[in-house]
């Protein structure tokens, strides 16, 4: 277990502060935060929920910064968000159901397909600003958003990555909007996924690391905000990267 001292609160703090920058510029603020909780011994189940607990004070930020983007999208919204929401319960009750150690297992390939996606997100983002769309698939929307979710409600790192290649890839509407739309999916599958944390097994969360990932994150999404101009978003991606491959190596070096 991770000792509570001042040292080691103010590392899950600035990581925070690190993963709501990451967050407001590039995405993928997870991979900063969680492995610094595996690297101070926080256990893994507990990490990975305390710290998307603790992140949810980012999503809203993004959220409502880009509500402007949600109008004339009631449609979508209606159609996809009880998708993402239900499936995004039910990850997070794989994860309460599954053995720890099975998750434990399985984190570094989650680790790694994460820094894949964040890596590979410039492209994504090149190529759904070219694509051309004729008409709306929906079905096809659903399919992914659900798998998406289920991966968010599980995990969580880079999640919006995965749903802003599925929007991008079954709608024609211009990328700022889908981003807006991702924004939302988002934060119903992180919050609901909370609220399945609080309600099965509270035992799961860390108050102290979730207090702590929150007000670094809200502190560093206002700054991420901000300064998203001067802020190098191939600096954060590279420090995003290395830090989760670190991690992969330290994870299979103790296993």
């Amino acid at each position: 277990m991770w000792a509570v001292d001042l040292p080691s609160s103010a590392l899950v703090a600035g990581a925070g502060l690190l993963a709501g920058a990451v967050n407001a510029v590039v995405g993928g603020g997870t991979l900063v935060t969680f492995p610094t909780l595996l690297a101070l011994g926080v256990p893994a189940v507990t990490a990975n929920v305390s710290n998307n607990l603790g992140l949810v004070v980012g999503n809203v930020t993004g959220t409502w910064a880009l509500r402007d983007g949600l109008t004339g999208q009631r449609p979508r919204v209606l159609r996809l968000l009880p998708v993402s929401a239900l499936c995004g319960v039910a990850g997070a009750l794989l994860l309460l159901a599954l053995p720890a150690q099975a998750f434990r297992r399985v984190v570094p390939v989650l680790i790694l397909l994460a820094v894949v996606l964040v890596v590979l997100q410039p492209i994504v983002t090149r190529r759904l600003a070219a694509r051309q769309i004729a008409a709306e698939q929906p079905v096809a929307a659903q399919v992914g958003v659900g798998l998406s979710g289920l991966y968010g409600g599980y995990f969580g790192a880079a999640q919006g990555v995965m749903l802003l290649a599925t929007l991008g890839l079954t709608s024609a509407e211009p990328l700022p909007r889908l981003n807006a739309l991702k924004n939302l999916l988002t934060l119903a599958v992180n919050v609901l996924a909370g609220v399945v944390f609080v309600l099965v097994r509270p035992s799961a969360i860390d108050p102290t690391v979730m207090l702590l990932v929150a007000l670094g994150s809200w502190a560093g999404g206002l700054l991420g905000a901000r300064f998203a101009r001067r802020l190098s978003p191939l600096g954060l991606r590279v420090a995003v990267a290395v830090v989760g491959v670190a991690a992969v190596a330290r994870l299979l070096a103790t296993s």
